[in-house]
């Protein structure tokens, strides 16, 4: 028979020092993140430490510039490394890329100062964030929501209920995205609020069916003041700073579902490597071995559309329509793999003590945060056939 079993993906990078870099993610992984991934998981503990590990190395920063202390690495190997993590772990690779977006309205839109005053703790400086758009009656529908920032001379008063944070209650820093004027779009402002903000809690995470690890929570805006000097861009701004943080999220929320599908994969292969049944491998019949040709494609299908879309960013193009594309062929691809995973492993697959269960529950949830896809969707169709009439 053929030997099947888990192998390292064969990643194309573009320079030596990504190699490099990759080489010393995956030497991290193997010590600090996979050995406790699940037992972690399954007791829902959240592993700060791992982000400030993550920080201390310079995983934290990859692609922003290198005088605030980022790693200047294009997306086209931030992305790989993100998907390298979240195959060891959803809760850390996920992690990173809610970071990362926490990052983008700052790094993107702040002023020189702003960024000399902030962002290299941000970067590197052991700190963690989260980024506060969705709200309990605003989720898709964005450009709707209520939270109010109200300017008092210098300073602003936030209240109001942000919804599903990624980060909520344990984050050092928050962009939240706040009503400063009228209805729609055009009224929302962009905001750096403090994680020990007075007047800022944090209710109780959400129970979820995968990624227990990663707290996901309500945040309470009760008359937190802000100075004008943490807005963020100009007023009025906020909405457009907010689209094209997702954009850029929408790819990283696509690595993650690949780092996913491959770990749920290699666990197949590995598992039909060993099994027996009738006298042969179960990687011996026809119709295991089909089910694992279609998932490897769609693996690599995904790999290639994401990274694809992050090279139109890198070369300073538009991406929009390819990373809503990245964001839904990718996230469907790994509920289809992991899926199958469990059905390669038998009864086994549906039990606690093999990962491809856990990697199911987790792939689901990314088919939902950054814009459902059904709003990946409705981006796509309205670059290809303009927008809705109404």
């Amino acid at each position: 028979m053929t030997e099947y079993g888990p192998r390292p993906v064969d990643r194309r990078l573009p320079t030596e020092e990504a190699r490099d870099l990759m080489t010393l993610v995956r030497e991290l992984i193997e010590r600090e993140i996979r050995p406790a991934a699940a037992e972690e998981e399954d007791a829902g503990r959240f592993p700060r430490e791992t982000f400030t590990l993550l920080s201390e190395s310079g995983l934290l920063s990859l692609p922003y510039a290198e005088e605030f202390g980022g790693g200047d690495q294009p997306y086209e190997v931030y992305l790989q490394v993100l998907e390298e993590l979240a195959a060891a772990r959803l809760t850390v690779g996920l992690g990173v890329s809610v970071h990362t977006l926490a990052c983008h309205a700052l790094a993107g839109y702040g002023t020189k100062q702003q960024r000399a005053d902030h962002l290299p703790a941000m970067l590197g400086g052991g700190l963690l964030g989260a980024y506060c758009l969705s709200e309990p009656s605003s989720g898709s529908d964005a450009a709707s929501l209520t939270t109010r920032a109200t300017r008092e001379g210098d300073n602003w008063v936030i209240d109001g209920t942000k919804a599903w944070i990624t980060h909520g209650g344990v984050a050092d820093f928050y962009t939240v995205l706040a009503r400063t004027g009228g209805p729609g779009a055009r009224g929302i402002t962009a905001f750096l609020v403090p994680g020990d903000a007075e007047g800022l809690t944090a209710a109780a995470p959400e129970r979820k069916m995968g990624m227990k690890g990663s707290p996901t929570a309500q945040l309470h805006f009760d008359g937190v003041r802000v100075p004008d000097s943490r807005r963020l861009g100009d007023e009025g701004q906020g909405f457009t700073i907010a689209l094209s943080a997702l954009d850029s999220g929408r790819l990283g929320i696509a690595a993650c579902a690949i780092g996913v599908a491959q770990a749920a994969l290699d666990e197949a292969l590995g598992y039909v490597a060993e099994r027996q049944q009738f006298g042969r491998p179960l990687a011996d019949f026809q119709g295991l071995r089909f089910m694992l040709a279609d998932m490897a494609t769609q693996i690599e299908a995904g790999r290639a559309l994401y990274l694809a879309a992050a090279r139109l960013r890198d070369a300073k193009q538009p991406f929009s329509k390819e990373a809503a594309m990245a964001k839904l062929f990718c996230t469907d691809t790994a509920m289809r793999v992991t899926t199958d995973a469990v059905q390669l492993l038998g009864g086994y697959g549906y039990t606690a003590d093999f990962p491809a269960e856990r990697y199911m529950r987790e792939a689901k949830v990314l088919q939902i945060v950054e814009g459902t896809n059904q709003i990946q969707r409705m981006v796509i169709a309205r670059h290809l056939a303009g927008p809705e009439s109404h």
